[in-house]
């Protein structure tokens, strides 16, 4: 019989929806240390950031004679990427606990936006105008300072130049058609990036782990919040739908995937989303 504290403790998912709900005031890590939750059901969320307060505390009694926007940001740099080691896990990249943030405290290993977040944290709490950028494929931080930018590579904690990010840049333009005519400048892929799609990145940078090992039911606790995060992101319907599919369950299968049909614009992805809803009616008959 579960207790009348049990009834009043949201799930991780609901607890997620209250962090999420006003985009003018997501708490981005506290959202960000709640996604592990569902790896880590006994996770004290409270716990991650009282961590992430120690390092904050240490740091401002580093910068406290400090008045100078770049000297703190070398200071910042020097005590996150050498003093305390925080760097890419290059040897294991696709490491599902290069996502939690609980994971990346212990073993100082992340991935690019894991260890952004922990790094905007810092930045911000010795009050530099630090900001998350969602670069083509690899997430960066900037600082306003007050003679530029600074874009960092928070994977390597290098300071980029508008030389290296153009360099990084080529194969997304290649990619998408985007040379000649179509170039658009290097300042457009720096904007700065709000909470809401820095979390979606670390969400969606999970579920493709999750899909490319099949293993579904991951995906969906995925899913589950990409759409609680994103509620009118339809794709995410119909990518939940064909995991309910192969998890054998063909009545939520056909709920999601019913959704995304009545709302996407795709005619050639519907097309082929109901003959696949078409089967599944069968199961379910």
């Amino acid at each position: 019989m579960s207790s009348f504290l049990d009834r009043l403790t949201p799930t991780p998912l609901g607890y997620f929806a209250s962090l999420v709900g006003d985009d003018d005031s997501i708490p981005l890590l506290e959202a960000a240390a709640s996604i592990a939750q569902d790896e880590y059901p006994e996770l004290d969320v409270q716990q991650v950031l009282g961590d992430v307060d120690q390092l904050l505390a240490r740091l401002r009694r580093r910068t406290a004679d400090m008045s100078d926007s770049l000297e703190k940001l070398r200071a910042l740099n020097q005590f996150f990427f050498r003093d305390l080691g925080f760097g890419g896990n290059v040897n294991n990249y696709y490491d599902p606990d290069n996502s939690y943030l609980n994971a990346v405290l212990k073993t100082r290993r992340g991935i690019p936006i894991s260890l952004a977040v922990l790094w905007l944290e810092l930045a911000q709490g010795i009050d530099l105008k630090a900001r998350g950028v969602n670069f083509p494929g690899h997430f960066m931080v900037k600082v306003n300072l007050p003679n530029g930018q600074v874009v960092i590579d928070p994977f390597s904690g290098q300071s980029l130049s508008r030389e290296d990010l153009s360099e990084r840049l080529e194969p997304y333009k290649r990619r998408n058609g985007l040379v000649d005519d179509f170039d658009v400048p290097v300042g457009l892929y720096l904007q700065p990036a709000p909470s809401r799609e820095i979390l979606a990145r670390m969400l969606r940078n999970l579920k493709e782990i999750h899909r490319t090992q099949e293993d579904w039911l991951r995906l969906i606790a995925i899913q589950d919040r990409l759409l609680i995060l994103l509620p009118d992101a339809w794709v995410e319907y119909r990518d939940r739908g064909l995991a309910w599919a192969e998890m054998g369950d063909a009545r939520l299968a056909v709920q999601d995937l019913e959704t995304y049909i009545e709302h996407t614009d795709d005619l050639l992805d519907r097309e082929a989303i109901n003959s696949r809803l078409a089967e599944l009616r069968r199961a379910l008959n």
